[in-house]
This record gives structure tokens, sequence and C-alpha cells, in this order.
């Protein structure tokens, strides 16, 4: 594998970027970390233009300066999780407005759109978007807006961003990519053509599992505005102190992604090749079935490693809980390594039907990797693999 791509707009490159950032408020004491603002109010008048942290604070807009730049977009806003952020974007819409979702997103993506959103009007229709004739089904529909993820969760399905922004933009429907798994770093949404790039920052942008927030880059100051009215009118802002937790893990998120991605090219071969484990999928592998265009929309392939274990609900529940290193719980992209059963976990809202319909069997587990040593790992799957029976 080899080091993440630098890319030659810039003077500086992304190590150096994520590390000096453009805003840090500590001119004046010359404070090499940022200060955390823990403040509810402002004095009214005062040079930055703050009032009231619901509505804005210095650590809010330190991280949406980094991120901003990392993304290299105009414009970001910083919320309190992953699912603000999307309640955000889905707030500009309106009673009867239809939105077109890939059929594998991430399940409280799924619980909102149905459960909560439904109830005032909004609609969802689900689709496979790695099917060729998702353009007829975008002109048949005439949505209000496209959401997708890639690569998604739990399947790693890559979805052809670029085709479908390509063609979406020519309709003016806007498109929201959440790019959560893949970060800035493999895969800039925008630059492909989306409207919208989504991310759970709790994820790998802070990478220490220790802080929720959420994250919308755009090009457009409209899109800007309505999200910052999202903020305030709300109270979807994160805290002042998560912000801070979150600038401070950005700055090693190159190091950190290199190696839980190299651990993780390594894991997805291992499992492979082990007669416990029926399929594996790993977006850089060239059985996964969207390889080519794997290759071509992301820079690498990421530390997500998804596989099918040959055994009943029970054995694979069992499998997860005899790991060592493999903790099983929520949540992925921090520094230690994760081990997830989505059908009970991360997709348990979803109706069983329709889990079994796009794949997510009770066999089905996910695995975060992390920045261990790849022995450790590798031996802690082999135990764990040897029990299965």
């Amino acid at each position: 594998m080899g080091s993440i791509k630098k890319d030659k707009e810039f003077s500086t490159g992304l190590n150096t970027r994520v590390i000096h950032h453009k805003e840090n408020f500590s001119e004046e004491t010359g404070s090499i970390m940022p200060p955390i603002f823990p403040t509810s109010t402002f004095v009214h008048g005062n040079e930055g233009g703050f009032d009231y942290t619901r509505s804005g604070n210095p650590n809010f807009r330190i991280l949406e300066s980094v991120l901003s730049d990392l993304e290299e977009c105009q414009f970001a806003s910083v919320f309190s999780s992953g699912v603000a952020a999307i309640t955000a974007i889905v707030s500009s819409l309106k009673s009867g407005d239809l939105i077109l979702c890939e059929e594998n997103l991430y399940g409280c993506t799924v619980r909102l759109f149905e459960q909560v959103f439904n109830r005032f009007g909004l609609k969802t229709q689900w689709i496979d978007f790695t099917k060729p004739d998702f353009q007829e089904v975008i002109s048949n529909h005439k949505p209000a807006m496209i959401w997708i993820e890639s690569p998604t969760n739990p399947l790693l399905k890559i979805i052809d961003i670029e085709g479908i922004c390509h063609f979406s933009n020519k309709m003016q429907i806007p498109v929201v990519v959440d790019n959560t798994f893949a970060t800035p770093i493999l895969q800039r949404p925008l630059k492909l053509g989306a409207t919208l790039s989504l991310t759970s920052t709790t994820k790998y942008i802070n990478g220490h599992s220790d802080a929720l927030g959420g994250a919308v880059c755009t090009e457009s100051a409209i899109w800007k505005d309505k999200l910052n009215f999202a903020q305030k009118a709300l109270g979807l802002n994160p805290s002042p102190f998560d912000c801070w937790l979150i600038t401070r893990g950005i700055k090693t998120l190159p190091l950190r992604l290199e190696r839980q991605i190299n651990n993780a090219s390594k894991i997805a071969n291992q499992l492979a090749e082990d007669p416990a484990i029926k399929s594996v999928r790993y977006p850089f592998r060239s059985d996964h079935p969207q390889w080519e265009l794997a290759q071509r929309q992301m820079s690498m392939g990421g530390a997500i490693v998804t596989a099918t274990v040959n055994a009943t609900q029970a054995q694979t529940y069992s499998f997860c809980k005899s790991l060592h290193y493999f903790k099983m719980a929520e949540s992925l992209g921090g520094i230690e390594s994760l081990v997830c059963h989505p059908a009970t976990m991360t997709h348990a809202s979803v109706s069983k039907e329709t889990k079994l319909k796009i794949g997510i069997t009770d066999s089905l587990i996910r695995f975060s990797v992390g920045c261990e040593d790849i022995g450790d790992l590798s031996a802690d799957l082999n135990q764990a693999l040897g029990k299965i029976s």
C-alpha cells in the first residue's frame, strides 16, 4: 500500500494542513493549540460577530475551517452528531417532497426517514443505485433530493457518485453523499459533483471514540445559509468541547487512516482464505463487485471489512464475543478495532424483510479495523475463527 495521495493544488501537504489550520483564535496569547470557548453567550458587538453559542462559537468556526480545507470546498457546517447533520439537511425540504435513497444506508438514517420524517409528509423511495437503470429511475420519480452512501454501511457497495451527479445536476436535483466511511482523505464527493458531503465526525474525523459530531460540506452559499439556519432554529449545534476534541483528532487523521487501511487490507485477505468465512467484501479486493469503480473513485480501500460467516446467528454472535482486540460495539473509525453484528446492532431498526432483501443476514459481520499491531489482530481472528463449529 502506498502513501495517502496529496493534492497538487495546494502548496502545503495534507498532513501539514490538518495540523496548521487557518483559524485558532489564539493570536493574542500565542497558544499553539486552539482554546476551548465554553460559553453560552457573548457580549453584543464583538469583533467575531458571535452572539449565542446555539448560532455560532469560535470552536465551531475553527473546526469548520479545518473541514472545508480538508474537503477543498468553500463552506462547512458542524452539528452535534451525524444524525443532527441529516436532520439539518432534511429540514430544508417540505411535506410531499420525495427523497430517492440508495437501499443500503446507515440504519439510523433509515429510521429517521421511515419513522420520523415520513410523519411530516416526507416521502422516501429506496433503490439499488449500483444498477445501470438509475437514470431512468431518477427521470421517472423526479425526486426533490437524492441520498446515497459510498461505500455503504454495512455492505460496502460502491456507488457511482460522478455518474449520478452528472445526470442529477442537469435536472437540478441536489445529491447528498454520506462520506463517513471514506472521509475526504480517500474520496471527495463535491469534486465528483455532489451538492452536499455529509460526515459523521464521530467516526474517523475524530478517531478516538470520545466525542459526537456531524458535518456537512458544500460549495453552495445557499445551502450554507440553510444549514446555519437549521443549526440555530432546531438547536442542532455541537458543544464547544466536542468541537475541540474533533479538531484535535483531525490532526492525526492521515496518519491513523493510513495505518488502519494497511491493517484492513491484510485482514480482508486473511478472512478470505479462512474456510469459516463464506465471503468477504472490501472495496480494493478484485473480487468486490464494484472493484473497478472503487479504484477510480477512491484513493485507497478504506478501513472497514465486511464478511459473512459460515455459521448460524448464535455462532456468529459467539464468534464476535470471543474476539479480544475487536470489541463488539457500535460505531467505527476509532484507533481501536471493533466488530459489529449489523442485523441486531446498527440496522436493528430496519425490518427483517428489508434486511434480507438487501443482504444484511444474521451471519454478516462488520469489522472496523484500528491501529493495533497487525500480528495481534491476526492472531485474535485466528483464535476466534477456530472456535466456529
